[in-house]
């Protein structure tokens, strides 16, 4: 199949597209998906990134389900509880899977709704498909011609293993939306890039202005979107800012669900670091937490209830986007310096080398999750552990659920 830079690679698609079928719900449906693995050799599941499901719909194999072998299938079903912007791919030989190819886009609309009118989805490609950063439509065609006035939301997920560095010229533009959770009171940007971490997602708005607009990655400008204003011929704008967006310091401060007044009942710590060691039959970059390599990774080990503080700490020369399964984390601080911004829920975080993050979150969803990095190369070489709540268990086995 054709590739955005013009190579013909072989593919790994859910219903033979790239990017996956978007899947758009409303708030309160029940949502049910069956998957069936048509050719998939080493198996296939569907994780719901970012989606705060039931443990047994979450997706990882000798977890909450077996792999989807070929010529099996397997349903999901949930209800849709929470508005935003997710996404979903296999969580089986994840680094491999996705990066072939097997992912889309989840969007779950709230029932009530100012909508924009002009909404559009898409991804940065995986390094496989596209390592230029190409951005990819997940619901059609992108739009070339837009009517001046119009009000646009792009809701922008980030399927490459590394964070990306993406640029909006042309207008001023507000963060919406940070994974699906909204930024209380946004403000204004120009001039200002943004930078999406592994696996995570924003939603930019604007309105379209009488002259051409640019959304690119700064490694390929070509392989960006070009909105011209209807009845203009402009050029875009490719020059790339200086300033950085910062989520920590955006939009205005309000009260959250999560009161921290008492106290935390667990604190943990994770530090990420690299080593060189042997790795199947190889000599490999390792990148390990709290100085284990998975599964020998630390558990952390939760109450239903419990208030949970965690901190990151990388002593690597690497990011690391951590993503945790089933729970939504409140970035407390960057780097000792407490938020001051709108509060920042986050399910996938990253952690520059040399920084430290403190976050929170309420262990209110039983079950056993995956807390592991969504630089998928890293989770394979490594990187993974479980958050388990006491007295749960599963009937499956194995540990080759990257």
């Amino acid at each position: 199949m054709s590739v955005p830079d013009g190579s013909e690679k072989e593919l790994w698609l859910f219903n033979g597209q790239l990017t996956g079928p978007a899947i758009r719900v409303t708030q309160g449906d029940v949502v049910e998906v069956t998957l069936t693995n048509k050719n998939i050799e080493d198996g296939i599941t569907i994780h719901w990134h970012g989606y705060d499901v039931p443990n047994a719909e979450d997706g990882v194999p000798d977890i909450s389900q077996k792999v989807v072998a070929v010529g099996e299938s397997y349903t999901y079903r949930f209800t849709a509880d929470t508005a935003g912007t997710f996404w979903y791919h296999s969580h089986n030989q994840s680094s491999e899977q996705v990066g072939h190819g097997l992912f889309g886009s989840f969007i779950v609309e709230p029932k009530k709704q100012v909508k924009e009118e002009l909404e559009i989805v898409g991804f940065v490609a995986p390094k496989y498909v596209d390592s230029s950063g190409a951005l990819l439509p997940a619901n059609g065609k992108v739009p070339k011609n837009i009517k001046p006035g119009t009000n646009v939301r792009i809701r922008l997920g980030n399927a490459h293993n590394k964070p990306q560095k993406l640029i909006l010229n042309g207008t001023t533009f507000q963060i919406a939306a940070i994974d699906g959770n909204l930024i209380h009171k946004p403000t204004d940007l120009k001039e200002t890039y943004l930078q999406i971490p592994a696996g995570g997602r924003m939603d930019i708005t604007f309105t379209m202005p009488n002259h051409a607009v640019c959304l690119f990655d700064a490694k390929d400008a070509t392989g960006g979107w070009v909105f011209q204003s209807t009845g203009e011929n402009t050029k875009a704008s490719t020059e790339i800012p200086d300033n950085v967006f910062k989520p920590e310091k955006y939009g205005e401060k309000k009260a959250t669900t999560l009161d921290a007044s008492d106290g935390f009942d667990r604190l943990f710590t994770m530090v990420f670091d690299s080593k060189l060691a042997f790795f199947d039959g190889m000599v490999h970059h390792l990148w390990t937490i709290n100085g284990e390599l998975y599964p020998n990774t630390p558990m952390l080990m939760v109450n239903e209830g419990d208030l949970v503080k965690t901190t990151f700490v990388n002593r690597s020369y690497s990011h690391h986007p951590m993503h945790l399964h089933g729970h939504k984390m409140l970035v407390l601080t960057r780097n000792g310096a407490a938020t001051t911004g709108s509060p920042w829920w986050t399910d996938t975080l990253n952690v520059k080398p040399g920084e430290t993050y403190e976050v929170a979150f309420k262990a209110d969803n039983p079950g056993i999750w995956m807390d592991h990095c969504h630089n998928l190369d890293h989770a394979t070489n490594g990187m993974m552990m479980h958050l388990q709540y006491n007295n749960v268990y599963t009937p499956f086995s194995g540990h080759t659920h990257e």
